[in-house]
């Protein structure tokens, strides 16, 4: 197994694990830079946080741990 492969499976299974604080704390940072523009860019913000969660969410191949 190399590096990365190590790497990967120790996210997996942090994911896993954490997958509700994870979230929280996407969601989080996300209202934070709401709140900081104003909502100006609101939209964006929102469509980078879903993505952000899919990505996270899918590294098992399962999407079960981020919501």
């Amino acid at each position: 197994m190399g590096f990365m492969d190590d790497i990967k499976g120790k996210l997996e299974d942090a994911v896993d694990e954490h997958g509700d604080k994870i979230a929280d704390g996407i969601d989080k940072a996300a209202d934070l830079a709401d709140d900081k523009t104003g909502g100006k860019h609101h939209d964006k913000i929102a469509g980078a946080t879903d993505k952000a969660k899919d990505a996270l969410d899918g590294l098992d191949g399962k999407n079960d741990d981020i919501r």
